[in-house]
């Protein structure tokens, strides 16, 4: 039995979403003290933290304009996802709704630099797509501008160095983006296509260089299979298609340990990098991250995701050669996860959260020239002692087809090995990521840590279609390949299975949104492997998910699924609200009423179909919650539940 109760564990608390304040002496941060993320601000490491919102919702960001001592972020209401921008005058604390368009979703895009205007994609217009919108700091709801009409899922990656113009992202899945400039100046505004191409390629986390001649970003055009730092040249004139070519040199995540297939036996195409895209740097076999860039100075902070862990790279632009740079040293931060860089006004350091599996997560700021790290907030463990968290272990384990299938294993601390010889093996917890195109990472975990504590094992999956180690491994598992991946946590069962640590008789999955479908997937595909199933807003029929899904996501999300239109039969097929006869594990069913991802009618109709076969089932929804559960007292709620619904019947 646990030494502390799960509301003690939830209570453990984490600092992220930094931002550096004009005057560079303070830092804004996000922090779930009350139980939900709110800005808080500090004016010194260790300091008397000062909260700045009060709300019941979460607070999702927060964005120090450059020049006033004021802040736009942004909140949602019951988990709907239609997020609002509110303004918070730093000095009086007033704060105004600066969009009051409650219907609509409203996507961040940035301060312009002279602090005077705001962007943002809205899909105000229309609840199918995003168009882009330019707002005056002093305008309120529908002043703002609408710049540019989109056509699909538009995104801002930042306004240009004299704010003429904004760099615009389009997504047509998480795999395939363009990038485009508006030029804001012109009579009738309309996009620079700045990366034709053929075949799926990313452009991601996008950058105006200093001299607003170029953009940095990451991206995987040419004969790659993972993901570099690029410098892309706007000075040329228009790029061309560059010709498409299959890569057959590539290697997947897992090539490290064991070779898979390779792009030219998933047929997936790519394309020759043209003249004036420029590798900056690569990941050496593994994915840059992305890249924080400080448009006046050209120092920047790129990442290495490293079989899940965070290698990073400081350093300085040379002005006169764009691709060439020097770096500083790497700071020494804890916990092996860092990410959400921002800079001070100087950039002279930056701010970032740093986690780690047995580090709950934090600010830190960094000092650019030394690398010195100084940790700034204090978000406390809840009187639990940080050495009583337990460290996982990264392990492969290998599939039905040879692949080698990475995934994080961590057994209780009181666990021994003279255990399992009397029969006295532990319970096995098999967590399984949302997205798919997600990654588990090493990264701190109340939950994990609390069932460690009760005397649970752990394992996290990064089975094939995971982000994280290159395309190939991601693509492994689209549309007809669907249920590959759920084969792979029959192989990790498996393994489990033949540890000499677990109890083979007491494996329970658990998995939410993706991850919830890959839960019911599993208990109808391989019955006989499960103790019990813990389905969090999940998908349990592919066909009306897509259906009733939120019209803006409809078309990402078919790009990665297959569509209504040309794949009905294999998604109904697939769906385990079709097989769910072969249910024998008992199910425990969590959902958020006003999921706008997966609806809650997923839930339902999983639940009252199972029922039916005789399954014991439990169902329990959430009135104010959406896509995951976000309040305290929900949490609370939600993990006692699980608890006694494991200890029950695991």
């Amino acid at each position: 039995m646990s030494s502390y109760d799960i509301e003690r564990y939830l209570n453990v608390r984490s600092a992220y979403g930094t931002s550096f304040g004009p005057d560079g002496e303070r830092l804004s941060f996000l922090m779930n003290t009350t139980g939900t993320p709110q800005v808080w601000t500090l004016e010194e490491s260790r300091g008397w933290p000062e909260q700045r919102t009060f709300y019941d919702e979460r607070v999702t960001f927060a964005s120090w304009s450059p020049e006033c001592p004021e802040l736009i972020f942004g909140m949602d209401e019951g988990g709907n996802e239609r997020a609002q921008l509110f303004r918070l005058d730093a000095e009086t604390g007033e704060i105004e709704n600066v969009t009051a368009m409650p219907d609509a979703k409203h996507r961040w895009g940035g301060w312009s630099h002279d602090g005077e205007r705001f962007a943002f994609t809205s899909n105000r217009r229309d609840e199918s797509v995003f168009d882009v919108y330019v707002q005056g700091r002093d305008e309120r709801g529908d002043e703002a501008q609408l710049v540019y009409e989109g056509d699909g899922w538009l995104s801002l990656s930042g306004w240009s160095p004299d704010d003429s113009r904004l760099l615009v992202s389009q997504a047509y899945s998480n795999f395939d983006q363009d990038l485009y400039v508006l030029d804001l100046e012109a009579d009738d505004p309309d996009l620079e296509h700045l990366t034709p191409h053929e075949g799926d390629v990313r452009y991601q986390s996008a950058s105006w260089a200093p001299d607003g001649e170029g953009i940095y970003l990451v991206t995987d055009e040419g004969d790659t299979d993972t993901l570099y730092l690029a410098y892309l040249d706007l000075e040329g004139g228009a790029r061309s298609a560059p010709e498409t070519q299959v890569a057959t040199d590539s290697k997947s995540p897992s090539d490290h340990a064991s070779g898979s297939k390779t792009r030219e036996q998933t047929g997936r195409e790519t394309t020759r990098e043209s003249g004036d895209l420029e590798t900056v740097a690569d990941g050496d076999g593994w994915n840059v991250g992305g890249i924080a860039l400080d448009d006046e100075t050209g120092r920047f902070v790129y990442s290495r995701n490293v079989e899940g862990y965070t290698d990073l790279t400081v350093g300085e632009f040379d002005p006169d050669a764009p691709t060439e740079f020097e770096t500083f040293p790497e700071p020494d931060l804890p916990g092996g996860i860092s990410g959400g860089v921002g800079f001070d006004p100087d950039a002279e350091r930056f701010a970032l959260s740093t986690s780690g599996d047995t580090v709950n997560t934090n600010v830190f700021v960094v000092d650019i020239e030394t690398g010195e790290a100084e940790q700034w907030t204090s978000a406390p463990t809840a009187g639990i002692p940080p050495e009583s968290f337990d460290d996982s272990e990264l392990v492969h384990v290998e599939s039905f087809d040879d692949l080698e299938v990475p995934g994080f294993f961590t057994l209780p601390d009181d666990y021994e090995a003279g255990d399992a010889n009397d029969g006295d093996g532990v319970p096995v917890i098999v967590d399984i990521h949302g997205g798919p195109e997600s990654q588990r990472r090493p990264s701190f975990s109340s939950v994990k840590q609390y069932f460690l504590d009760r005397g649970y094992a752990y394992f996290e999956p990064n089975v094939r279609g995971s982000s994280g180690y290159g395309a190939d491994y991601a693509s492994l598992d689209d549309v007809e390949k669907r249920m590959d991946s759920v084969a792979d946590i029959e192989a990790c069962v498996e393994w489990l299975q033949d540890h000499p640590a677990v109890d083979p008789d007491r494996i329970a999955a658990k998995g939410g949104s993706y991850g919830g479908f890959m839960v019911l997937a599993t208990l109808t595909e391989y019955p006989d492997l499960w103790a019990a199933g813990i389905d969090t807003v999940g998908i349990a029929n592919f066909v009306t998910f897509l259906e009733n899904t939120g019209d803006w996501r409809r078309e990402l999300r078919e790009a990665e699924y297959g569509s209504l239109e040309d794949d009905r039969e294999f998604l109904a097929e697939i769906s385990p609200i079709n097989n769910v006869e072969n249910i024998e594990a008992p199910l425990f069913v969590l959902h958020g009423e006003n999921d706008p991802r997966v609806p809650v009618g997923e839930a339902e109709q999983i639940a009252e179909k199972a029922a039916e076969q005789g399954v014991p089932v439990r169902k329990l929804i959430f009135e104010d919650e959406g896509h995951g559960f976000s309040k305290l007292e929900n949490r609370i709620e939600a993990y006692s539940a699980i608890a006694d619904f494991l200890d029950e019947h695991v």
